[in-house]
C-alpha cells in the first residue's frame, strides 16, 4: 500500500526522544537582533541584457542624476538609448554588534525588464534601515549563477539572472549601538512559547549560577541578572547560552495546506475511538455516434446522431474502526490502512477534529 509522502516526516518524528537542547538554540537574547537595510542603486557593465530605457524611465533618470553629480550635464531632450545598464534594489542584514569597517553580503535584484545582470557592476549604492539612515555603503562584481543564451527566437536558460549576489559588498558605515545588560538585566525569549520549558530554563540557570538569578516574566520571557562588568557579562552570556534543557513536547498540531494537500503532524497527536468510512464515487459518461442511411435513389439525407450513456459507479465503502491510539504511527497507520490519499485525509482529519475524536489543534494554511 502506498503512504502519502508528506505523512511519512511526521513517522520520523516519534523515533526521536525528548533530548536536551543548548538555551541558544530554543532561545535568544533580548535586542541582539539583525537589523534590514535596503538601497535603490545601478548595476552597469552588461553585455546588452540591461533594462529597455523606453520602458523603463526610471533607469534614464537615475542615469541622468548620476552623471550631474559627476559634473557631466546632460542637453535637455536626450533621449539614451541604453542596453548595459539596469535598475536595482539592494538589500543586506546588518548584523547585531556590527561595527564600521566591516563588511557584510548583499543581494542584487533587478526592478526593470533587465534580461540577465550576468557580468555587471553594481555602482556605490547606499543602505537605508527603517529610521532612513545610511547604515552601509555596497558595490561591487556581482556573482549570479544562472546561465542563458538565445538565438533565432530560440531560448535556453539555467537558474535565474535577474538576482545576484556579492559577497562581503558592503561595508558597514555606523554601528547600530545596544544596551545589553547595562541596566543590570537581560532578557531571554523563547523562540516557541510555553510555560514548562520557561520553567525548565529558569530551574537550569539557577542551578548553575544560584538561586533567583533568573526568573519567568511569562511563558517567554525569563530575566535573568548579569555581572556589572562588560567581559564579565560576555562570559556569563555565553555560559547561559551553552546550558543544557529538555524542551517541553510540543503541543498537539496538525497542519493542513488546503492548496497543495499536505498533512503534517507532530507527534503529540493521538486519536479517540471512532470509525471511518472512505468510498469513491465516480460517473462515467460514453457517447456512440449513431447513422442513419436512407434508401439507395431516395431523396433522403444521412442523419448522425448520437448515444449517450450515464453510468454511476460507487466503489464499496469501507468502515474502519480507528481504536485509541497513543502515538503518531498508530494514526498513520490507521488512515493509511482505509487508502486514504492527501486530498482525502484533508476532509477526514477535518471531520475527526468535528466530531472530537482528534486529540489535536486543527490549522488550515
Amino acid at each position: 500500500m502506498n503512504f502519502p509522502r508528506l505523512f511519512l516526516l511526521g513517522t520520523l518524528l516519534i523515533s526521536g526522544l525528548a533530548h536536551a537542547e543548548r538555551i541558544k538554540d530554543i532561545a535568544s537574547i533580548q535586542g541582539v537582533r539583525v537589523n534590514q537595510l535596503v538601497g535603490y542603486g545601478l548595476v552597469v557593465g552588461l553585455d546588452g541584457t540591461g533594462d529597455q530605457t523606453t520602458q523603463t524611465p526610471f533607469t534614464t533618470q537615475s542615469i541622468v542624476a548620476m552623471l550631474a553629480q559627476m559634473g557631466i550635464n546632460m542637453p535637455p531632450g536626450v533621449n539614451m538609448q541604453l542596453k548595459n545598464v539596469a535598475a536595482v534594489l539592494v538589500t543586506s542584514e546588518l548584523p547585531p554588534f556590527s561595527q564600521a569597517g566591516q563588511t557584510i553580503d548583499i543581494t542584487v535584484s533587478s526592478i526593470g525588464n533587465a534580461k540577465s545582470l550576468r557580468g555587471g557592476t553594481l555602482v556605490m549604492t547606499p543602505l537605508k534601515g527603517a529610521d532612513n539612515q545610511i547604515y552601509a555603503m555596497a558595490q561591487g562584481s556581482m556573482v549570479v549563477s544562472g546561465a542563458g543564451a538565445s538565438a533565432n527566437g530560440s531560448q535556453v536558460q539555467i537558474n535565474h539572472l535577474s538576482v545576484g549576489r556579492i559577497p562581503s559588498g558592503a561595508t558597514v558605515e555606523r554601528s547600530v549601538t545596544s544596551a545589553l545588560g547595562e541596566s543590570g538585566t537581560i532578557n531571554l525569549e523563547l523562540r516557541q512559547s510555553d510555560f514548562t520549558t520557561a520553567s525548565r530554563v529558569v530551574d537550569a540557570v539557577n542551578t548553575r549560577f544560584g538561586k533567583d538569578t533568573a526568573r519567568a516574566i511569562n511563558g517567554r520571557v525569563i530575566q535573568v541578572r548579569t555581572p556589572v562588568g562588560e567581559s564579565d557579562r560576555v562570559t556569563f552570556l555565553g555560559a547561559i547560552e551553552s546550558l543544557d534543557v529538555s524542551p517541553a513536547q510540543a503541543m498537539a498540531k496538525v497542519i493542513i495546506n488546503a492548496r497543495t494537500g499536505s498533512v503534517v503532524m507532530n507527534r503529540s497527536v493521538t486519536l479517540d475511538n471512532s470509525a471511518v468510512s472512505h468510498g469513491n464515487l465516480s460517473v462515467v459518461i460514453s457517447s456512440e455516434p449513431i447513422i442513419s442511411q436512407p434508401a439507395p435513389f431516395s431523396k433522403g439525407e444521412t442523419v448522425v446522431t448520437a448515444q449517450s450513456q450515464i453510468e454511476i459507479r460507487q466503489q464499496p465503502g469501507e468502515i474502519m474502526l480507528l481504536k485509541n491510539s497513543a502515538a503518531l504511527a498508530d494514526v498513520v497507520k490507521a488512515l493509511n490502512s482505509i487508502g486514504a490519499t492527501p486530498q482525502d485525509l484533508l476532509a477526514i482529519l477535518q471531520a475527526l477534529k468535528a466530531s472530537g475524536a482528534l486529540r489535536a489543534e486543527l490549522e488550515v494554511i
